[in-house]
């Protein structure tokens, strides 16, 4: 325990001062006498005891007065800081939210799967950092870089292909990921892309984007989601949603591409047990050593003082009131 305000504890001096008034003036002066032939009777007695009771009155108040000095002094307490190395990168998340995304070649569908495994990923990874970017027709930043885990998963569960504009904008997706981290002053920073299409809108070029990433040295992990051959898509007909199989188009070569140039892997992934596996590999993939100040964490101890304070007033009263009442 400390005390913030250490020098008005000088303030103890006055119940000190009071004590020795009470000792010279109230004690002293005021012993009452009476003038006998014989005082062997009285010595005999021995002192009564509301002699001694009317006295705790004021040892009661002296020590609330105490007390409440200890609390203005404010008394805390802190928990030990401590230096620790821990294992961390940053991390943002460019996910593809178009449509497609719908298709039931992953249980229950695409998007569904991708949220839901990534989220387990960001689990298992307390220490880092993570954002989301979301892109289909257009991109925009889901959540920023943060290390707030709850809000990370509401965030992730939150994505939905009816997000923004359809279409496939994977140069916007990679840019807008990239300047989310760019600034970042991590040892090793990251972004792993999922799409399951082919590049189709967007101002930025994807080579152009992949270009930025190196520049700035973020590696991209690039993920193609999507059966073999064909997959089962919900398509709206006159008669409602309709499951229709149609081809699987994944543009392989420009994932391939990005993650060469920035010194990251590709990776395809045909249903939710092979893009488990695909982040479990990232998982263990390369980790910068960080060190980390633990913030102290300080306690305030004033309130069992004032608590004390408060009982000694009011146990002073209660002797007034009923004990000593009846003396003069």
């Amino acid at each position: 325990m400390f005390f913030e305000y250490p020098k008005l504890l000088w303030l103890l001096l006055v119940p000190a001062l009071l004590v020795l008034r009470y000792i010279l003036i109230e004690i002293k002066d005021r012993i009452p006498h009476l003038r006998v032939s014989n005082a062997t009777p009285w010595k005999a007695g021995g002192r009564s005891v509301l002699g001694i009771v009317r006295h705790i009155p004021f040892i009661l108040r002296i020590a609330a007065l105490c007390l409440i000095v200890v609390c203005i002094a404010r008394p805390r307490s802190s928990s030990k800081v401590d230096r620790i190395d821990m294992e961390g990168i940053d991390i943002v998340f460019a996910m593809d939210v178009s449509t497609s995304m719908l298709a039931r070649d992953f249980t229950p569908d695409r998007i569904s799967a991708a949220k839901d495994i990534a989220i387990e990923f960001i689990s298992q990874r307390p220490t880092d950092r993570m954002g989301i970017v979301v892109f289909a027709g257009e991109s925009y930043t889901q959540c920023p870089l943060t290390t707030d885990r709850a809000t990370l998963i509401n965030m992730m569960k939150e994505i939905s292909t009816d997000l923004i504009e359809d279409g496939t904008a994977i140069g916007n997706g990679l840019a807008t990921a990239v300047a989310r981290i760019k600034d970042s002053d991590a040892k090793s920073r990251v972004v792993i892309l999922l799409t399951d299409g082919v590049n189709n809108s967007g101002e930025v070029a994807p080579e152009t984007a992949a270009q930025i990433a190196k520049t700035y040295g973020i590696r991209v992990y690039t993920i193609g989601v999507g059966a073999n051959g064909e997959a089962p898509y919900p398509v709206m007909t006159p008669w409602g949603v309709q499951i229709q199989n149609m081809k699987v188009e994944i543009d392989e070569k420009l994932l391939s591409s990005i993650a060469t140039t920035t010194g990251g892997r590709y990776f395809r992934a045909t249903d939710n047990t092979k893009l488990s596996e695909i982040y479990s590999e990232i998982n263990k993939m390369e980790k910068a050593k960080v060190s980390v100040d633990s913030f102290p964490v300080y306690k305030e101890l004033f309130g069992g003082y004032a608590l004390a304070a408060l009982l000694c007033l009011l146990l002073e009263l209660l002797i007034k009131s009923l004990v000593l009442r009846r003396l003069p």
